[in-house]
């Protein structure tokens, strides 16, 4: 069973664009409440569905890594992508290599939703990553009834203790939990035993600037039971070779392909000349 929770003791005040994404998903949550109760969701088929486990996918030998995302706007970049069909995209994603997907399922911001998820889910057979901005336990009830293997933990919003507290229900249900970081102190209060992998979001959420130093800076900080993920800014299969040595399994890319007319096969090409760079031993 789960309980609202407090925005006072497990909130952080991130302001901007964040601040706003925050108090319109807290709206969000509480109307789904009561139209979809959670004992309706831990009824579903996909409750009991044991989950994909990221750590098999993302090291598998045959697999690239790259977490890739199906998003069809941002608030930085406005459209990006309107007509793509997300069993298309993602099937290509996921036979060009891709470890797992990422699904965004916010619709005022991302113009994402929860059927985008669903039909991924129903297209694949790897882990799926509800990317999503996590306020609430229901959400995470949510994440496993809709099919998602993975919820994202964001450390900007979410205090410590509400991190630690969303991991641990996470954790009870089968589901993979990735801890979303973009600073030292963030990494190193929020940082929890039920999490399972740590991504360096390498954009600057204030004004959208981003640096993939932001990954090399911090690579060495996170503990090494922990898998590691750099995320956005990759746009060049060179930085995934730079960033594997420098100690990262995972690469989240969503832009560098959805910006394109057939994003699948955007992956395919970027996939085919990290293979030919490793080959060459770049």
């Amino acid at each position: 069973m789960t309980h609202p929770i407090s925005e006072t003791s497990l909130f952080r005040n991130p302001g901007g664009i964040l601040e706003d994404i925050a108090k319109n998903k807290l709206v969000e949550v509480r109307d789904a409440r009561h139209s979809v109760p959670v004992s309706r969701l831990e009824e579903t088929e996909m409750f009991s569905r044991p989950c994909y486990s990221l750590r098999d996918f993302m090291l598998a030998a045959d697999r690239t890594g790259i977490i890739a995302e199906f998003k069809r706007a941002s608030p930085s970049k406005g459209t990006i992508n309107s007509t793509a069909d997300v069993s298309v995209v993602t099937s290509s994603y996921a036979a060009a290599g891709a470890s797992a997907l990422s699904v965004l399922t916010d619709r005022k911001f991302f113009g994402g939703s929860v059927a985008d998820l669903v039909e991924a889910r129903a297209s694949n057979t790897i882990p799926v990553l509800r990317k999503e901005f996590i306020l609430d336990e229901y959400q995470i009830i949510e994440a496993k009834a809709i099919g998602a293997d993975i919820i994202l933990l964001i450390a900007s919003i979410l205090r410590p203790v509400a991190v630690a507290r969303f991991a641990r229900l996470a954790k009870s249900i089968g589901l993979n939990v990735l801890l979303e970081v973009h600073n030292l102190a963030e990494l190193e209060e929020s940082i929890c035993a039920d999490v399972d992998a740590v991504g360096v979001n390498n954009r600057n959420l204030s004004d959208f600037s981003v640096s993939v130093q932001h990954s090399f800076d911090l690579v060495s900080k996170i503990p090494s039971e922990f898998l590691k993920v750099s995320e956005s800014g990759i746009s060049n299969p060179g930085i995934i070779l730079e960033l594997k040595r420098a100690g990262y399994d995972g690469f989240l890319i969503g832009e560098n392909f959805m910006k394109q007319d057939e994003p699948g096969a955007a992956m395919k090409a970027f996939c085919m000349e990290l293979e030919k760079l490793q080959g060459e031993g770049y």
